[in-house]
């Protein structure tokens, strides 16, 4: 499960790192606790371009009746999302690129849950496989977009912290996973790749996080805590 991730870079600045050629939205404030529900910066494909817009975390199918179900479908799994009806339509049709700075993970310790940040070892954004959907409210007629961020078994670095992680592509899989012209489920799931533990590096932070009206750059400090506790 990946529930908490930082985005707190300025749109042109993934924008730049993704390869986009249009920034659709107007910036939104950086976070260092994107929460579910939350507005965060997505990439998407549209007649060859990529382009770079806002996306409520949570993704609402077509077919949803009201917004309560995106709270649940913050996360899609690997393993299930080309049959689930939540999700099969957006990977064959509205796949999507979300950058992070990294995501969080709670650690089961003996005298509770450690949250560890989780990020790449150089500092570039993690680039997470994601769906979008567009969802028209049916009692106000606005349009939403939604996405979710795929899951999938956790590589060797993020195994002993959870056993999940977000699906992470390297680069030279950002433009077939937003190919338009690949509409078949099963062969985009196909695509993923296990994100290599070596390009990755984490450390255990504040348990601050847990609470989401917590939202400044110390959240991503490293705790100093005995060794015994980490």
């Amino acid at each position: 499960m990946c529930g908490r991730f930082v985005q707190s870079q300025a749109a042109e600045k993934y924008a730049e790192f993704l390869g986009v050629h249009e920034i659709k939205i107007d910036p939104l404030t950086p976070s260092y606790n994107v929460a579910p529900t939350d507005q965060v910066y997505a990439v998407a494909e549209h007649e060859g371009d990529r382009l770079l817009g806002s996306f409520r975390w949570g993704l609402l199918p077509f077919w949803a009746k009201d917004r309560k179900i995106g709270a649940r479908n913050i996360n899609a799994r690997i393993e299930t999302a080309a049959t689930k009806s939540s999700f099969k339509e957006s990977l064959a049709n509205r796949r999507c690129l979300i950058p992070a700075d990294g995501f969080y993970e709670w650690q089961v310790k003996e005298k509770g849950k450690l949250p560890q940040y989780i990020y790449n070892r150089d500092g570039s954004p993690l680039v997470l496989a994601g769906l979008w959907s567009s969802w028209k409210d049916p009692e106000t007629g606005e349009r939403i977009k939604t996405c979710t961020i795929l899951t999938s078994e956790p590589n060797d670095l993020v195994a002993p912290i959870h056993n999940r992680m977000p699906v992470a592509l390297e680069k030279d899989l950002w433009a077939p996973w937003l190919n338009r012209e690949l509409v078949d489920p099963a062969q985009a799931v196909q695509l993923i790749t296990p994100y290599p533990s070596s390009l990755m590096t984490h450390h255990p932070v504040s348990t601050l996080v847990n609470k989401v009206a917590n939202n400044t750059p110390e959240l991503i400090d490293v705790l100093e805590t005995p060794a015994a506790d980490m």
